[in-house]
């Protein structure tokens, strides 16, 4: 046996070396989500500055589809050479929950960094009848089931946004899935939905278009950028819900190559220029390493699980 190992051994130590540093080749992120949403925004927002860090180009791929379980397939059975990367937020907890039959599991792909934080907006086509939360919620009331509100997929972090505020403000609402927040936002500016829970990035070209208008905010204080929008908390009491955006890479990955590539998007999210940007498009840039962004991932899993089960979005 021992003769059997030493002479296997050489044929793995390329292998061995290759996975604890990047090659020399570039980098795929992949953003599971349509153009023009909020991942991809980030996305584009970063891409040159972790390039110049790392040395290599990094490239921007959409993957779109199930609620961003496609790309992140994808990025779960590529090799972990830290050279395919996946953006995703807190969908990797709330759509295991809603669909059992996964390929893949988040929880087995190692986080390198967290680069941001956010609540979600409300924002309404225009011309809906009432032009506040409270409006919003009165309409829903006069026709239970008829407004729609767009997310960027079943079982996404805003799907669940709906369903707590179908259930706290004691409303039914009809929910329409898209591959992406860009995509709600068209159809919210074209007036085919009513209503939409996405990031602000994602519905700002309607509010550049007048097109529609942000009611609320989902999180537990009002944005600076949006200071008329109340949070849903103030007419929904009990109501808070907001997301982040993670950096993860396929089982298997190193540490070293995690904590190389955390570095890099480091200097990214606390670039002065790109932090404003980052603000700019309704995002709160952090900068958190592995460690700590796989503490929050879990304990964000345990909060999200029971807020599932209670809205009844959990799969048998």
């Amino acid at each position: 046996m021992l003769r059997r190992a030493l002479l296997v051994a050489p044929l793995w130590a390329p292998a061995i070396v290759s996975a604890q540093s990047l090659q020399d080749r570039p980098i795929r992120l992949v953003v599971p989500y349509s153009a023009g949403g909020v991942a991809d925004t980030v996305a584009r927002i970063l891409q040159q500055k972790v390039s110049e860090h790392l040395g290599q180009p990094l490239i921007v791929e959409n993957r779109t589809g199930a609620a961003g379980a496609i790309g992140a397939a994808f990025v779960a059975q590529s090799p972990p050479d830290g050279h395919t990367l996946l953006l995703e937020g807190a969908t990797s907890i709330t759509g295991p929950l809603a669909h059992r039959g996964m390929t893949f599991d988040y929880a087995a792909m190692p986080i390198c960094a967290q680069i941001t934080a956010a609540p979600y907006v409300l924002g309404i086509r225009a011309g809906f009848p009432g032009d506040d939360l409270r409006g919003y919620l009165a309409e829903a009331r006069r026709r239970p089931g008829e407004v729609t509100f767009g997310t960027p997929g079943v079982a996404h972090i805003a799907h669940l946004m709906g369903e707590m505020l179908q259930s706290l403000a004691d409303v039914r609402l009809e929910h329409v899935p898209f591959r992406g927040g860009a995509d709600a936002a068209r159809e919210v500016a074209g007036g085919r939905i009513d209503s939409c829970l996405i990031s602000e990035s994602s519905f700002s070209p309607v509010l550049r278009g007048e097109r529609g208008r942000v009611v609320a905010v989902t999180g537990a204080a009002r944005r600076l950028n949006l200071p008329n929008a109340p949070t849903i908390g103030e007419i929904v009491p009990g109501y808070e819900l907001s997301t982040w955006m993670m950096i993860f890479s396929p089982p298997g990955t190193s540490m070293p190559i995690r904590r190389r590539l955390s570095q890099a998007f480091a200097a990214a999210v606390t670039d002065p220029r790109l932090r404003g940007r980052i603000e700019e498009s309704g995002n709160d840039p952090v900068s958190a390493g592995p460690e700590q962004a796989e503490a929050l991932w879990r304990s964000e899993r345990e909060k999200l699980t029971a807020l599932m089960r209670r809205a009844g979005l959990v799969a048998g």
